[in-house]
């Protein structure tokens, strides 16, 4: 079944004005900022170091994130999302009313005044920003949303850094600023007006005004959730961490290790930033259009590969008496492969990030969201201030160069992730279950919508591979407890992925009765806890490719629990490497499609029924 693009949500109105006012946020916080920072550096006249100037610049706009992120959570719990959305762009409005007089009359101290305050504006904003998504998009809408905000934020950023080099180019370039930052606001502020109603979740929630112990408690509240949730806040953090290095750096590298001028930079924080947008968008096509954690490990493992070789291809350029434009550089064809492992970053960025927002808003309860991603806020500020201090040990103190240091970032990514996968296997699980099912063949899914989004039901399916487990997990968006027999649950390899899957193992009544009676004590469990249970009735893998006779196991589960039945069929494993085809071959069949069919719901669901379904569901295709 086909599925429109995600672009589709930029037509609807739940979608497109929230996100135009987030993009024009994004946009307005780097015209001023770096407005303000070229401003410093080339235009105003300041009595000593300018760089601690431009520092102080960047301690003021994350300060807030510090200071403001445990209300901004209350406030985005407590009032309606969108008239706090408008409320904010109009404050945006007013702070940069005040940084445009700074610029008009050229006063510093307004300018810095006005940059705090959009640190507090952004600070507010970002826990409503996030939690509001979940309550405007369906569930196979959240990773193509997110994908879309992370995109447009990071292009955002980028027009933003390189419309503030333009306009400050300008001889008069006060005005053209102080119009530009008024008039991006004011704009962001219209598009947020027609944003649709989006409820309170906690409109009782009583405000904490002590920013401290609020700021504390968030932090307890997002790292006390779930080990899935905090994990993914602490890889969220690590991201920016990674991302703030990098970004950086940038400058001093371009300049240091290719002799690039500053259109040397803006290609490179081009490249980065097309490159982070790229795979944002691949996210939802990659995950099936549903929250596939499995993409993490994958983005983390491009991370540090792409790490590795920017620091292996950095070095051995030229150096010209003057320094080299963005077109010199590329006269040499070591660029090329910088410009590569800078894109590969981004791109594999964006398959890291976009699946841990849509996982920290999919697996918290409304009530606690915004809060939670103002835990999340709390501590990328922080990662992203250690991120500093780390790069000034390492580059001042350690003496390293800028490449050395991507080195060690890229090591101490290898280290932070593995510590997180460890927590929480099920990043791993999925990652290689996603692997399985993009790599060795080509999976399409039919009908599955029957399947409900919520609630306990049974899911029965022919058995024709040792993987049939994993296809159908990666295709159905819901968490899925499998019922196998218990050799193939000791499986090598296989049984870490079914461990961390809760699978339940079984064996026959008369081969081992303690293992018999525990497996349908845990399946009667799972269903009054409202989870989908998938059994495959036969009880054994066909050695033929055709259906063997369905046992009643079905039968005993559905008096103890009687819930929905939903028949599925496996077409084309039949011959693959996991069937027990005397014939195959591991390149046998391999990339060969394979076919998830759902039927609806069964009445009367006795083991004659239920084979008769998934056989005509199954058709003659094995």
């Amino acid at each position: 079944m086909s599925h429109p693009s995600q672009f589709t949500l930029l037509r609807t109105r739940r979608f497109l004005p929230f996100f135009i006012t987030q993009l024009l946020g994004a946009f307005n916080d780097n015209i001023f900022k770096q407005s303000l920072i070229l401003a410093i550096l080339y235009k105003l006249t300041i009595d000593g170091d300018r760089s601690i100037w431009v520092n102080l610049c960047a301690l003021l706009f994350i300060l807030p994130f510090f200071l403001f992120s445990a209300l901004a959570g209350q406030f985005g719990e407590k009032f309606n999302k969108d008239a706090l959305i408008r409320a904010i762009k109009i404050g945006e409005i007013v702070i940069m009313a005040v940084g445009a007089t700074g610029f008009m009359f050229n006063h510093l101290e307004l300018m810095l005044l006005a940059l705090f305050a959009m640190g507090t504006h952004s600070a507010l904003f970002g826990p409503v920003k996030y939690s509001i998504m979940p309550q405007a998009l369906h569930e196979d809408e959240l990773v193509g949303g997110n994908g879309l905000v992370e995109m447009g934020t990071f292009l955002a950023i980028l027009a933003g850094t390189i419309g503030a080099g333009i306009m400050m180019s300008s001889t008069h370039y006060a005005p053209v600023v102080a119009v530009a930052i008024v008039g991006v606001a004011v704009l962001g502020y219209l598009a947020s007006r027609s944003i649709p109603r989006a409820a309170a979740s906690t409109p009782e929630l009583r405000l904490n005004w002590n920013i401290f112990s609020e700021s504390w408690a968030t932090l307890r509240l997002g790292l006390g959730q779930t080990p899935a949730v905090s994990r993914s806040i602490v890889g969220n953090s690590w991201f920016w961490f990674v991302g703030a290095i990098y970004l950086t750096q940038i400058p001093a590298y371009a300049k240091e290790w290719l002799y690039g001028d500053e259109t040397v930079v803006t290609l490179i924080l081009t490249v980065f930033s097309v490159g982070i947008a790229l795979g944002s968008m691949l996210c939802e096509k990659l995950s099936g259009r549903k929250v596939e954690i499995g993409l993490v490990p994958f983005g983390s493992f491009g991370l540090t590969v792409f790490g590795l070789l920017l620091w292996w291809h950095s070095g051995g350029f030229p150096q010209n008496v003057q320094a080299n434009d963005w077109l010199a550089v590329l006269s040499y064809g070591q660029a090329w492969w910088v410009l590569f492992d800078i894109l590969g970053l981004g791109v594999f960025g964006g398959f890291y990030i976009v699946p841990l927002y849509a996982l920290i808003q999919s697996r918290t309860a409304e009530n606690e969201r915004a809060r939670v991603i103002a835990a999340n806020n709390i501590l990328n500020a922080l990662f992203m201030v250690v991120s500093a201090i780390v790069s000034i040990l390492l580059l001042s103190v350690a003496k390293l160069s800028i490449p050395e240091l991507f080195l060690v970032v890229s090591l101490l990514n290898i280290a932070v992730n593995t510590y997180i996968f460890r927590i929480v296997p099920e990043f791993t699980m999925r990652f290689m279950i996603w692997l399985l099912s993009h790599s060795m063949y080509r999976v399409e899914h039919r009908n599955l919508e029957v399947i409900p989004d919520e609630g306990a039901a049974l899911l029965v399916c022919n058995h024709v591979s040792f993987v049939d487990a994993l296809l159908i997990g990666g295709a159905v968006r819901r968490p899925i407890r499998f019922v196998m027999y218990y050799k193939i649950y000791r499986l090598p390899v296989l049984n870490f992925i079914f461990r961390t899957a809760g699978a339940i193992p079984i064996a026959g009544r008369h081969e081992d009765i303690q293992i018999y009676e525990k497996a349908f004590t845990r399946i009667a469990q799972y269903l009054k806890e409202g989870e989908l249970v998938c059994i495959f009735p036969e009880g054994k893998l066909t050695a033929n490719g055709e259906m063997n006779e369905f046992r009643g196991g079905v039968t005993r589960i559905l008096e103890e629990t009687p819930v929905p039945v939903i028949p599925l069929a496996l077409q084309g494993l039949w011959g693959s490497f996991f069937s027990r085809d005397p014939n195959k071959g591991f390149f046998h069949r391999i990339w060969s499609r394979v076919v998830l069919v759902a039927g609806a719901p069964v009445e009367g669901p006795t083991p004659a029924r239920l084979q008769e379904v998934v056989g005509e569901l199954r058709g003659s295709v094995r």
